[in-house]
């Protein structure tokens, strides 16, 4: 294969960047897993079968039996995938199903499926927050969270972990602001802290913000019946304003993200979020695993 000039003083550069990783100790290797996600897995030449402490899967649902059927029969019914965005011709009866489930599950007015979590927050911030807004992210919210919000235009400010008094300051520097958005994980995945969801939405209601909540590592399994945070902490269903959260993890590990939260939101993202106009629909069997999924939560 030719290399011209400047493939050549690319690859030179892009060495150099992973080389730094190397020297930084950062550099990170994948696992090659020979089954199942189970809480025993066979690893690539240790195949007699390990605890897997690391997975997401918090319920075992990826492996269910009745979940695996549903998957296979969608797959046959509707096919491997649509082939298509939503508002082609990337809409089957299973998605609007599973859209309605999830706003039920939450007690929300609507939910917008996304191909992951990932793309729920980088189609939010964009959409809903103009330079007239502002929003107020936690320290340690999650990277997708960082990067959705670096591609709106509102003023942004960032408040120390879990401290309410950073937090109320910050809202007093953006009192002006057309819309204040609070941003937090429920549960932040680096270290298992849970946000203190009461003292954040009596202070939203102090400074007439929004709050929004990042569920994913609390959907399916925190609060009585795995409703995240909001019900962990006894709160009324929609105290929370925006959820977004993962189809990915408790609820069986396949993929698929979600915003759900009021119609006229969902209704706007579905004609603007670009994650969204832009992306495949997520394929049949996925929905289909993720619809049974909850039927167990």
């Amino acid at each position: 294969m030719r290399l011209s000039h400047a493939q050549a003083a690319c690859r030179d550069i892009l060495e150099g960047e992973l080389e730094s990783i190397r020297t930084a100790g950062t550099w990170k290797t994948e696992r090659i897993i020979t089954s199942k996600q189970a809480v025993k897995i066979a690893v690539q030449g240790k195949e007699s079968g390990l605890l897997n402490f690391c997975s997401n899967n918090y319920l075992g649902l990826s492996s269910h039996p009745e979940v695996i059927k549903a998957g296979k029969e969608a797959l046959e019914k509707y096919g491997a995938g649509l082939s298509s965005v939503r508002f082609i011709c990337g809409t089957q009866d299973i998605h609007l199903e599973l859209e309605e489930k999830i706003a039920r599950f939450h007690g929300r007015d609507d939910a917008i499926l996304y191909a992951s979590c990932f793309d729920a927050n980088a189609g939010l911030f964009e959409i809903l927050l103009t330079p007239a807004d502002a929003v107020l992210s936690d320290e340690l919210n999650h990277a997708s969270i960082i990067d959705g919000i670096r591609l709106c235009r509102a003023r942004k400010f960032r408040y120390q972990h879990k401290n309410m008094q950073d937090l109320e300051a910050k809202l007093q520097e953006c009192q002006d602001a057309r819309i204040k958005l609070i941003v937090t994980d429920g549960v932040f995945s680096m270290d298992g802290n849970v946000a203190p969801l009461t003292d954040i939405c009596d202070i939203a209601d102090r400074y007439k913000a929004l709050v929004f909540a990042d569920e994913c590592h609390a959907t399916g399994f925190f609060g009585t019946t795995g409703r995240g945070t909001e019900e962990y902490f006894g709160l009324l269903p929609g105290r929370v304003d925006i959820i977004n959260s993962t189809l990915g993890k408790a609820l069986g590990g396949a993929a698929g993200g979600y915003t759900t939260g009021p119609r006229e939101l969902i209704t706007l993202l579905r004609q603007r979020a670009r994650p969204y106009l832009f992306s495949n629909s997520v394929p049949p069997a996925v929905v289909a695993c993720a619809s049974k999924r909850k039927e167990y939560t």
